[in-house]
């Protein structure tokens, strides 16, 4: 038998790419296509927001996703509540538990990617300005092997104490419901805590968020900008 006579069969994986920005979708598929071609063969397919992204992942002929790219910022498709690609991270989890997840995102507040790491357990998470051409590959590399890959901002957000602020329950129900529009003083009907007790966290938080002044809103938005509200 000759070397050209042997057959190697490839290994087939189904990737999904959700980017709001066709040039970053076609630079992951160049780097995902030049991984070990004669190893694998990849199906990519690709979406444009939360909706289309949404259809891929839950149409019941659709094929099964072995690694899923989502950008976390992208247009949101209200009507099912998916507003990020953290929202499309949670749908494949209860759709397709198997599927490797990899964040890419904009953010550098260590409380966003904290939540993000919390709350999604991502396979892999990218800063957008770490990523070049060959650390995509080495990180596709490392979650396809099963390992977990951070690119190096999210690395040394995570070896730094001194932003790390933590809140309880109490705490976190609390800034729902604010976002929500109840008033503070309506809050003990939700929460088994005084209205003394509840303006007093509410304080709290303002010195923790560094809010020296300001409403109920300003801490409401300052807490979503950082991801300890969504």
């Amino acid at each position: 038998m000759t070397p050209e006579s042997v057959f190697i069969e490839k290994t087939k994986m189904n990737i999904l790419i959700v980017d709001d920005h066709p040039f970053i979708i076609q630079g992951y598929k160049n780097a995902i296509t030049r991984y070990k071609p004669e190893k694998f063969e990849f199906v990519i397919y690709e979406a444009k927001d939360c909706e289309s992204g949404y259809h891929l992942i839950t149409n019941t002929d659709s094929i099964v996703f072995d690694i899923v790219f989502f950008d976390i910022s992208m247009p949101s498709y209200e009507e099912k509540n998916l507003y990020s690609g953290e929202d499309l991270a949670k749908l494949i989890l209860e759709q397709m538990p198997n599927c490797k997840i990899i964040l890419l995102t904009m953010f550098t507040e260590f409380l966003k990617i904290k939540t993000i790491i919390s709350t999604i357990n991502p396979n892999g998470l990218v800063i957008k300005n770490d990523l070049t051409f060959d650390e995509l590959l080495f990180a596709f590399n490392k979650v396809i092997k099963n390992e977990f890959y951070y690119s190096k901002s999210v690395l040394e957000m995570l070896e730094s104490h001194e932003n790390d602020i933590e809140i309880d329950l109490f705490d976190k129900q609390i800034l729902f419901h604010l976002s929500k529009g109840t008033k503070a003083a309506d809050i003990p009907q939700y929460i088994p805590i005084s209205l003394k007790a509840i303006e007093a966290r509410k304080l709290n938080l303002k010195a923790l968020l560094k809010i020296t002044s300001g409403s109920d809103i300003d801490l409401v938005r300052e807490a979503r900008k950082i991801g300890l509200l969504f």
